[in-house]
């Protein structure tokens, strides 16, 4: 099961994979997911442009609004809800489900956005619980949106390349677990080149772990006492 759908409090996961539709075949339900819907979208907006922000500092305005209409689209969110498993768990009425409502965009899109509301909700407002969890999805689509390498692994990768001429292969990630909880792990990953360490990082998700593993790696490489061999 994704982490997203790793919920302390039941019923608000409950809520957030319910549709209205559901609760119309079903007066006793406690309510819909359209208000989780709403501060999911606002969360997503945010994060995004955060992340868009951090990712490359000469990105220009325009440009970085461009990326995040494209990162919080309803295509893009519906890929998403596909991703952590959404489709099958939605709770929808039987007429809507009749109507292939588990393969609706913009169903896939708002359950994802009510999901990610609750989610925020569930771990008690705390935006940096929930932040690397969406940057990892924002991660895995990056290259294909914006058509160029611009995270730090990727960078790492081109830098080796560039620099270190008897480097067989790229840059190999070992991570695993090395604390915290089931709801709250805690990654630790190291990369190497031939077998050689270049640096070591942490996260709340094996991708944040590798990330930081990659930029600790570059800020060593690209100390000016690094040579070319």
């Amino acid at each position: 099961m994704h982490q997203l759908l790793i919920f302390n409090d039941k019923e608000l996961l409950r809520r957030a994979l319910t549709h209205r539709s559901y609760v119309n075949e079903n007066p006793r339900e406690r309510g819909d997911n359209e208000r989780l819907e709403f501060l999911g979208d606002g969360i997503l907006n945010f994060i995004s442009g955060d992340y868009l922000y951090q990712l490359e500092p000469e990105m220009d305005e325009g440009k970085m609004t461009q990326l995040r209409a494209a990162l919080v689209d309803e295509k893009q969110l519906a890929q998403f809800a596909i991703q952590i498993g959404l489709p099958s768990k939605m709770r929808l009425g039987q007429g809507v489900i009749q109507q292939n409502g588990r393969q609706n965009k913009n169903l896939l899109s708002s359950t994802f956005e009510a999901v990610v509301g609750a989610y925020y909700l569930d771990h008690d407002r705390d935006m940096e619980t929930l932040r690397p969890l969406v940057e990892e999805l924002f991660d895995s689509v990056l290259q294909d949106i914006v058509g160029v390498r611009l995270n730090s692994k990727n960078l790492l990768q081109e830098f080796v390349q560039a620099h270190i001429v008897n480097a067989k292969e790229p840059p190999k990630y070992s991570t695993m677990q090395t604390g915290g909880t089931d709801n709250k792990p805690e990654f630790t990953s190291r990369v190497s080149v031939n077998n050689k360490f270049l640096g070591e990082g942490r996260g709340k998700t094996k991708k944040e772990a590798e990330k930081q593993a990659a930029e600790n790696a570059l800020a060593k490489l690209k100390k000016p006492k690094f040579k070319k061999r």
